[in-house]
């Protein structure tokens, strides 16, 4: 037999150890204040340890508080869990995404009608925000998220690997003047990527490798890879942009890589989720397939 303290005790630290303030867990947990200040403290008198130093600036975690929050947080995701699936009827579901914007239009969205087709019973749902989502807070059950596949406490599957590559109408190529060699950059427009995602090779990084003396300053800027490259498809400059998002406009013939230089990169496209959300059918299923789409 488990011998553990009350569960509103629990849900309570739980919700006030993330916000770092009895208020916002009320709000939360639809309580007042002084309820979750209550449990809190049964739950301190249970355990017999302080779990907060309550001061003027407000809450903090005491050691015991900080070690025992990824625990709980964990347990509470696959109580969640365990209940979707009490719940879940064959035949029936729902899955909510989070991806970059940038990533939801250019690569992720275009291929959703594949996933409808073998899976009609599954509405997704894509939240496309910048912002990393909390799984604890936020209604999401997978992300997919560009980086070097560093997420602790949650379960990571490699997607694709990401190269950034040169861009630009057909019609630069023979331009005037036209563009064949790197050199020629000087005399066309560079269109900079100027969004949250720092990991891609800027026009000053890139035109250093290649050896080129361009000033690679100059330029409109955009804060989103997805507009950088709308407005390399238009003619208006040539752009650097991960492959990955490019590839729908070069297989079409709307872009082309001018030079035959490309630039690895260490980071990937990985799909991430709690533990907890890796047994839901509809995770199952949007795993599968999103792994067949990115290695196809």
């Amino acid at each position: 037999m488990r011998k553990l303290p009350p569960l509103n005790s629990l849900r309570a630290f739980e919700a006030a150890a993330r916000h770092l303030s009895f208020t916002k867990a009320a709000e939360e947990l639809n309580v007042t204040p002084g309820a979750v200040s209550q449990q809190v403290k049964l739950l301190e008198e249970t355990v017999g340890v302080s779990l907060f130093h309550r001061g003027a600036k407000g809450l903090v975690l005491t050691e015991g508080g900080i070690a025992a929050l990824p625990s709980l947080r964990d347990g509470f995701d696959r109580l969640d869990a365990g209940v979707r699936l009490m719940g879940q009827q064959r035949g029936s579901g729902r899955l909510a995404v989070s991806v970059a914007p940038s990533f939801a239009s250019k690569w992720l969205v275009p291929r959703l009608d594949r996933f409808q087709e073998r899976h009609p019973d599954i509405d997704v749902y894509v939240h496309a925000d910048m912002d990393l989502i909390d799984f604890s807070m936020d209604d999401v059950d997978v992300a997919i998220r560009y980086g070097q596949g560093t997420y602790p406490d949650l379960d990571v599957q490699r997607l694709m690997n990401e190269k950034i590559v040169p861009v630009c109408a057909p019609k630069l190529l023979t331009a005037e003047p036209p563009l064949k060699k790197i050199g020629d950059l000087a005399h066309h427009t560079l269109l900079h990527d100027n969004g949250n995602d720092h990991e891609i090779a800027t026009w000053p990084m890139w035109l250093k490798a290649a050896g080129a003396r361009v000033d690679g300053t100059r330029g409109p800027r955009f804060n989103q890879s997805s507009l950088v490259i709308e407005a390399a498809v238009a003619g208006r400059g040539v752009a650097l942009a991960k492959y990955a998002l490019a590839e729908a406009d070069l297989e079409a013939a709307r872009l082309v890589i001018p030079f035959d230089l490309t630039s690895p990169t260490d980071f990937a496209y990985w799909l991430v989720h709690p533990h907890a959300k890796a047994a839901l059918p509809e995770v199952k299923a949007f795993k599968s397939w999103i792994v067949e789409e990115a290695t196809g």
